[in-house]
């Protein structure tokens, strides 16, 4: 269609592909929007990630110290018996 025909359209006219399309400024807006999720998707996955390896590692620290504290009551309860 040229700019003459589409200047000129009356309201009676039938829309057509071209009159209703959002065109580029929608593609663009849309396609900026959709990276924009990509980005957010993959910044929240390395977070969570990092969030899950902290927290395993507490856990193991915390079942390191347990065990140390278990082995040292160990320890002391066979001085005392060795004692008697």
């Amino acid at each position: 269609m040229n700019l003459l025909a589409l200047i000129t359209k009356t309201a009676t006219d039938e829309p057509t592909a071209v009159s209703t399309s959002p065109g580029t400024l929608g593609w663009v807006f849309t396609f900026s929007l959709a990276i924009a999720a990509l980005v957010l998707i993959w910044d929240m996955v390395r977070r969570i990630r990092k969030m899950r390896y902290r927290a395993e590692i507490q856990e193991e620290i915390s079942e390191e110290e347990a065990a140390i504290e278990e082995a040292a009551v160990l320890a002391r309860e066979r001085a005392e018996r060795n004692k008697k």
